[in-house]
């Protein structure tokens, strides 16, 4: 099996301003001094971001999305912030139902993998027969039509059942072959593939990341070439979940140089035009995660996904922010799945003859695990909300992916294996077998700081665009390049550009913005959520002024974007972790969201944690030892390993 790939292979990515004007960032990055190159790619990547954003309608655009209004705009948009829920329809209910069941059974009975360790095809059939795969696909194509906030919740279970079977639902229907064809195809594409993607005839899996390419998407080399009815594709893909022989996949290559999405029905079997390249690999281990190579291999014409606007990079980033929302809610599940493995364990395991569960650390270890788990709940039900409200949700799915993803790993590596000890190496423990899967979200569906700053691109865009790219072109007029306010030449050269912003900055100094309107809340709660939203309030003034200093420099600023960005996501997720807490029942959920955001504003302040938060997180450990979280009551607890007698 080749890997090499001709010279043809390398085209030119075309600039980012060959239809419309240069985005923002390409205008950006030129004035700043970058090389065409960089402004160019960059700039194609911020174009496609731009012709996302035309699909949605004007008033659940990013600039009018929750996180962004919360910034930016002078009355804090408190009700956005709230998430609401929607019955789940009988016949939905009973597909989630039936779903579970199926794991339930085949993981009771033994039969769940095969022994390769992978998920059997007699499982994905079983899903299939009662329309697990159809979650997503409107009823008219022989799917379930089920809302996102049914969806994602519904994945947080899956997920208690098996995460990878959790997960694979996620890869078909939010960014597999499932969004592109129900969003973008037309409606000879939808009749043949949705009634097929819906009852599990094909599993999908979308093809998108190149050996050359991942976050720079302007990167990829694999084309499709037209020869009559037919495109030739040429190219490789790697780290492609869900991929074998026989399934669908949505391919991310380039038509005439610019990116394009083709459906491509793979072959039952290799062939000179379809191999995989297989690889070893620890995270992903109980589904398939290969490369593919193609070489000349045929797709049919009318296979092409054509959006209104855009091009297939639009296509690409559509389904991402469903992938991220499904990612937080996995998340969710299998943090609970640890918990329930470290009950049992800790009240067996005793030390200076008394069980670990009566130990402060292990019953603050179950306190904060409690309280990431109620803030990716919140996050989860949060940002699903959101999405079937019409918005786009760009940043606040950001934000659940990165604080879903790093949550998984500081339980599992914090709280799980610290508490489990040395057994959690061995063969056979829920945690040395699934470590890799713990770990693997902060990578896929985009790596958590690279993550962040794409979120602070789009808190900063409209701003730079409305104020500074003025000031910066008015520079670039008059070849200014260090600017003096003191030099009477270069006030006069900027008298025009900078007012407007000069009038933004007394109106932010002078004009006292509205307190955010906090519903009825318990107190630990309403004061977390009035501590985020005046935060988040008085940010624009620290984000305008990291702008200011750096300028047209601020792309090489990675490392201030960062921390900007996961001190602000940090207030998001404290403030809807609050609101949401509030409208449970549950005292136990209300406790674990009183520590999750005390556990934030400690992250954010420096200070240290009080006797009293100490006394409040082990109080709440025990209530889960006696069984307080309920959610977890009906997991079946892990055998313990290389158990001993207790006398």
């Amino acid at each position: 099996m080749s890997t090499d790939m001709p010279s043809s292979d390398h085209p030119e990515v075309p600039s980012a301003s060959t239809d419309q004007e240069a985005s923002f960032a390409e205008t950006a990055l030129k004035l700043g001094g970058k090389s065409d190159e960089e402004a160019r790619r960059t700039g194609a990547i911020d174009k496609a971001d731009d012709q996302v954003e035309q699909l949605f309608q004007p008033q659940y655009q990013t600039v009018n999305s929750p996180a962004h209004l919360a910034i930016w705009d002078r009355r804090f948009p408190i009700d956005l912030f709230q998430s609401t829920t929607e019955p789940t329809s009988h016949d939905t209910q009973k597909v989630m139902d039936d779903s579970i069941d199926v794991v339930n059974r085949h993981r009771d009975a033994g039969s769940l993998m095969d022994g390769q360790r992978k998920i059997t095809d007699e499982v994905l059939g079983d899903l299939a027969a009662v329309g697990y795969w159809g979650l997503l696909v409107d009823r008219e194509h022989g799917g379930s039509g089920a809302s996102f906030r049914s969806f994602a919740p519904f994945l947080t279970r899956m997920a208690m059942a098996d995460p990878t079977i959790a997960g694979l639902a996620s890869v078909h229907g939010c960014i597999g072959a499932v969004d592109p064809v129900r969003t973008f195809g037309n409606q000879d594409q939808k009749q043949r593939y949705l009634s097929k993607l819906a009852n599990g005839e094909q599993l999908s899996a979308f093809a998108l990341t190149e050996p050359n390419a991942g976050s720079d998407l302007t990167a990829l080399r694999t084309t499709a070439v037209r020869k009559g009815n037919h495109f030739l594709v040429n190219g490789e893909k790697l780290f492609i979940t869900n991929v074998v022989p026989g399934r669908t996949i949505g391919l991310v290559c380039l038509i005439d140089n610019a990116p394009a999405v083709l459906i491509c029905d793979l072959p039952k079997e290799e062939n000179d035009q379809f191999q995989l390249r297989k690889y070893g690999l620890w995270a992903l281990k109980h589904t398939f995660n290969q490369g593919i190579v193609f070489k000349d291999f045929p797709v049919p014409v009318e296979n092409l996904l054509e959006p209104i606007r855009g091009n297939g990079l639009t296509i690409a980033y559509h389904g991402l922010n469903l992938g991220r929302v499904a990612l937080c809610a996995n998340a969710a599940g299998t943090m609970r799945l640890m918990m329930a493995s470290m009950l049992p364990w800790a009240k067996f395991r005793k030390t200076y003859g008394a069980a670990i569960a009566r130990r402060e650390l292990v019953l603050r270890r179950l306190g904060r695990l409690a309280g990431l788990i109620v803030a990716c709940d919140a996050l989860v039900a949060w940002c699903s909300t959101l999405i079937d409200a019409g918005y786009r949700g760009e940043m606040e799915c950001i934000v659940a992916k990165i604080f879903g993803s790093e949550s998984q790993k500081e339980a599992a590596i914090e709280f799980c294996m610290k508490t489990h000890g040395g057994r959690s190496f061995l063969h056979g423990h829920s945690f040395g077998d699934n470590v890799h899967e713990y770990l693997a979200p902060c990578i896929y569906e985009g790596e958590g700081e690279m993550l962040g700053m794409a979120f602070f691109k789009s808190l900063v865009k409209h701003h730079g665009t409305q104020y500074f790219e003025p000031v910066g072109k008015a520079l670039q007029k008059a070849g200014i390049k260090r600017p003096n306010p003191l030099n009477p030449a270069h006030a006069w050269a900027l008298k025009g550009a900078a007012w407007p912003y000069a009038k933004w900055m007394m109106g932010e100094y002078l004009r006292p913005k509205t307190k955010a309107l906090l519903p009825a809340m318990p107190s630990p709660l309403a004061e977390h959520a009035e501590y985020a939203a005046d935060a988040l309030q008085r940010s624009p003034r620290e984000i305008s002024r990291t702008m200011r200093k750096h300028q047209l420099k601020l792309a090489d600023r990675q490392c201030r974007m960062a921390e900007l960005s996961a001190r602000i996501q940090n207030y998001i997720v404290i403030l809807c972790t609050s609101l949401y807490a509030a409208n449970q029942q549950d005292e136990v959920v209300r406790q674990a969201a009183d520590i999750a955001a005390q556990d934030l504003t400690r992250s954010l302040t420096g200070k240290r944690p009080t006797d009293q938060y100490f006394r409040a997180t082990t109080k709440l450990g025990e209530a889960i030892v006696e069984g307080g979280f309920q959610s977890i009551a009906s997991l079946k607890p892990d055998d313990i390993l290389m158990s001993y007698t207790n006398s």
